[in-house]
């Protein structure tokens, strides 16, 4: 027995006190014994069934630039990390990364109360609201729910939460009105998993790379052409990591080695020293991260070696389809906050 197996089996039996929770709190949401509160708008909730990243990010910024090419005011609600703001008045990387994106075209409302977040932007003029990771943030009621379903481990080894990575039995597909599959274009073994728990349209998403671009300054740079010869050490600290080595392989990057580090990391100098003797040890000749981590390396100096991110966007299959799909689902209403 590996010791992974051997720690899904000591910590099975906590699983299931977590799935009666989360059953029952589905239940009561769902029969109105747990009311749900409405913003005086439309909400898009884009999460998934698993822990770590499976593409929310790109898909709500693929959502809010759909939604300002229609000509709609749109907000983006979100926890960001623990729910507050850093120190120094930041908040998480994935808001900057958002946020740098989209620049003021989008209000952003951060916080655990998202709808005390949506309320304020509904005041400034926002009428349709994104919600980010918001499959389980039953408190506030949506027009459609759009769960991303990672193709390579789509449900997080088959186990709740804390053997396994699912945040809800597979069950609560049932809600979602699109489900979309990452890293991938034909899955038919997953879609015939997925059909005992859905009847939810799926459709499908890959990541593509919009740019490589050098980091200078600590500020995020042009794109840089140099960067396809590069021999790379790959570090990241984000949800699903083998992902993003993964997509480098796809887009034909040379990768030596890599490190990876905690979700939402924020990087301290001893920390890019062991990135960059474990780089030399390769015999890499530049690093490359993710867009969010360039967030998270704000503060720390780095000379020996050149720094490039990967600036991507999310290409879905039926793409059209997809977003008619969303907007159908939809009802017309005036709207009214509780």
């Amino acid at each position: 027995m590996t010791l992974r197996e051997a720690s899904v089996w000591l910590l099975w039996p906590f699983t299931l006190p977590y799935g009666a929770y989360v059953r029952f709190r589905a239940f009561a949401y769902r029969k109105g014994i747990l009311r749900q509160k409405r913003l005086d708008g439309r909400v898009i909730s884009v999460g998934n069934l698993t822990t770590g990243g499976t593409g929310k990010t790109p898909m709500a910024l693929w959502i809010a630039e759909r939604l300002l090419r229609e000509g709609m005011t749109a907000g983006i609600l979100t926890r960001g990390y623990g729910g507050k703001l850093l120190p120094g008045g930041s908040t998480s990387d994935e808001v900057q990364l958002l946020s740098k994106r989209l620049g003021d075209r989008v209000l952003f409302g951060v916080g655990a109360n998202r709808f005390a977040r949506g309320r304020e932007l509904a005041q400034r003029g926002v009428e349709w609201f994104i919600l980010d990771d918001g499959f389980q943030h039953l408190q506030l009621a949506r027009d459609v729910d759009v769960v991303l379903i990672d193709a390579i481990h789509p449900f997080g080894g088959g186990h709740l939460l804390p053997a396994g990575r699912l945040r809800e039995p597979r069950s609560a597909l049932g809600r979602a009105r699109a489900i979309v599959i990452t890293r991938s274009d034909h899955a038919p073994e997953l879609e015939a998993a997925l059909r005992h728990d859905t009847d939810a349209p799926i459709f499908y998403a890959r990541n593509w790379l919009d740019s490589i671009r050098l980091l200078r300054g600590g500020n995020p740079g042009e794109e840089d052409p140099r960067s396809r010869f590069r021999r790379f050490f790959a570090f990241c600290g984000i949800g699903n990591p083998d992902s993003f080595l993964a997509d480098l392989h796809d887009w034909g990057l040379r990768v030596v080695g890599h490190q990876f580090f905690p979700d939402h990391h924020r990087y301290i100098q001893h920390d890019l020293e062991s990135i960059g003797a474990a780089a030399h040890a390769a015999g890499a000749d530049g690093l490359i991260c993710t867009e969010k981590d360039v967030f998270n390396l704000s503060g720390v100096k780095w000379r020996s070696a050149d720094i490039w991110y990967c600036r991507i966007g999310l290409r879905i299959g039926r793409e059209d389809e997809f977003w008619e799909t969303i907007k159908a689902a939809i009802p017309s209403r005036a709207g009214s906050a509780t």
